[in-house]
């Protein structure tokens, strides 16, 4: 594992984050923000990267896109809240939409039919840590204790998978990153996804990647967020058939009398996890 950054670091890369939020509307470039806390562009933009995991092109997107939702939330028309978030155009809003979104389509139909998915499996700070992937994204993650459970777990969600294969010169990278946010070293982690999901599930899905690092929701505050203040049974429902859980953070999601409830890999990584971000959130920037 990569050695955690020092208070120095964190503070120069906070100073970077509030630069980049106060200059929304302008284009700023790498070698401005390496500028502005004195640092070549190709140490600031490893440092950036290894602290807030994506790169500060990629938060300052992420941040826009949050306005830009915010302040249609808030009742700014579509036209309005483009400019309003440093949109030049329209366009560029739908351009960035999907990848925002951070799901792409799924490329294979339920089962996996068709797919040929690759996986790693490493020690990670919660037990034995799998990831799997198409050639779009990530398609499953999953925690334990033993390797052959675990490939049995991949093979389950995928059984008409065209082939299922270990790969780890080609996943070890994925699988690191969501090592290093398991170990904290992380916040977040910028990967590509590639899930088969319903309509509603996707939409509950956005949901859990809107809740900031350090907090949590209950299922029926989730419901709420999304118009439909019935719907907390189906809620629960999609967080427990989430493929990329730890990615999508469903350990952000609660009962209404504020315990933990369920959670796939157990109550106690659950509580070790939303401990590891609680502490996090006292270190670094916003999130986007």
């Amino acid at each position: 594992m990569a050695t955690s950054p020092s208070n120095a670091q964190i503070a120069m890369v906070r100073d970077a984050c509030a630069y980049i939020e106060a200059r929304a509307d302008e284009r700023i470039t790498l070698d401005d923000l390496a500028r502005e806390v004195r640092l070549s562009p190709w140490h600031f933009q490893r440092l950036f990267k290894k602290i807030m995991g994506l790169s500060p092109r990629d938060y300052a997107a992420a941040r826009r896109s949050k306005s830009f939702r915010e302040a249609l939330k808030n009742g700014e028309s579509v036209a309005g809240a483009t400019y309003g978030a440093g949109y030049g155009s329209s366009s560029r809003v739908y351009e960035t939409a999907q990848r925002q979104l951070g799901m792409t389509p799924a490329s294979y139909a339920k089962g996996g039919a068709g797919a040929r998915i690759a996986f790693s499996i490493i020690t990670s700070l919660h037990g034995r840590l799998l990831v799997a992937a198409t050639q779009k994204g990530i398609c499953f993650v999953c925690l334990g204790e033993c390797d052959n459970v675990l490939e049995e777990e991949v093979h389950k969600e995928f059984p008409k998978a065209e082939e299922i294969f270990r790969d780890d010169a080609r996943i070890g990278p994925a699988v690191e990153s969501v090592a290093n946010y398991l170990a904290g070293e992380v916040p977040w982690i910028d990967l590509p996804f590639d899930v088969q999901a319903t309509a509603f599930q996707r939409r509950v899905w956005q949901e859990l990647l809107a809740i900031p690092l350090g907090e949590t929701r209950s299922y029926s505050e989730v419901a709420e967020a999304m118009g439909l203040s019935k719907s907390q049974r189906a809620v629960a429902n999609a967080c427990a058939r989430n493929p990329v859980a730890l990615l999508v953070p469903c350990h952000r999601v609660i009962r209404e009398d504020g315990t933990l409830g369920g959670y796939r890999w157990g109550p106690d990584r659950k509580t070790a996890l939303l401990a590891q971000e609680a502490v996090m959130t006292e270190l670094l920037p916003v999130q986007p």
